[in-house]
């Protein structure tokens, strides 16, 4: 791995062109385990600029059905931690550039052994770890892990963070903020732009660390109404559903039929 973050290269470098950061998400080892890298790749060749890849688990609280169901999947095909870092090894001997995300709960982390998991993921080439149920007050041990092994902890708000924990978050968040646009579970219910607006421009007051929007981001129309304002947009629940419509055999065209619109709507915004 190189000793700057490849998150931190990217968004410099889409900030420098004025472009906007997609970040699709999408689970491992759904809809098929042997499915999974070449989606990833898929996704990059349609304008993925960094990949959310979900750690599949039993109890993913902050999901709704469509992210839930695709951790069940993958579950009961064996997909577990080892399997996850093995997933970001095999992409990584095609792509050395993308950064890849690791999201999901503390729970398999913990199971799997926290260092030993910090130092794998390294090595594996990943490049950030974002964790529902990690909140700063709980996570710094681990955070000094991942800095000591140049992987960046990505930190959730929503709207009703308040802005004291706001600082808290930009403080100990790096790489990006994750801003849930929506209160309740992923694939709920329909943005309000113009209050999302509004609360981006309460947390740039706050700190320049860049922020990712997601939770709502449907389609192309809805990431370029908040890839107008956003730092990067996350599109997780309607790519999950996709593919799962899809299958193993149809994934990748799916994955790059699905994404490359939306990566011309941000770029036309």
């Amino acid at each position: 791995m190189s000793a700057s973050n490849r998150i931190d290269t990217r968004l410099a470098a889409l900030k420098a062109s004025s472009r906007t950061a997609l970040v699709p998400f999408i689970t491992a080892g759904d809809p098929g385990v042997e499915a999974t890298v070449p989606v990833m790749l898929a996704l990059v060749a349609a304008g993925a600029d960094i990949i959310e890849l979900g750690m599949p688990f039993s109890d993913p609280m902050a999901d709704g059905p469509t992210i839930q169901q695709s951790s069940e999947r993958a579950l009961a095909r064996g997909v577990g931690v080892a399997a996850v870092l093995r997933m970001v090894a095999e992409f990584r001997q095609t792509d050395l550039e993308t950064p890849v995300v690791l999201m999901g709960y503390l729970n398999p982390v913990e199971i799997h052994g926290v260092e030993t998991f910090v130092r794998e993921a390294a090595e594996a080439g990943v490049d950030g770890l974002l964790l529902v149920d990690s909140p700063p007050e709980e996570s710094e041990e681990l955070g000094a892990l991942l800095e000591a092994n140049g992987l960046h902890q990505i930190q959730l708000a929503s709207p009703t963070t308040s802005d004291e924990r706001l600082r808290l978050l930009m403080d100990s968040s790096r790489g990006y903020l994750y801003y849930v646009s929506l209160s309740g579970v992923t694939g709920a219910g329909t943005l309000d732009h113009a209050s999302v607006k509004s609360r981006m421009d309460a947390i740039r007051a706050i700190g320049d660390l860049p922020v990712a929007v997601g939770f709502g981001v449907k389609d192309a129309d809805s990431a370029a109404a908040i890839g107008a304002f956003a730092d990067g947009v996350v599109i997780g629940s309607a790519l999950v559903s996709v593919l799962n419509d899809a299958g193993a055999d149809g994934a990748v065209k799916a994955a790059r039929d699905f994404l490359a619109p939306i990566r011309v709507a941000l770029d036309a915004g």
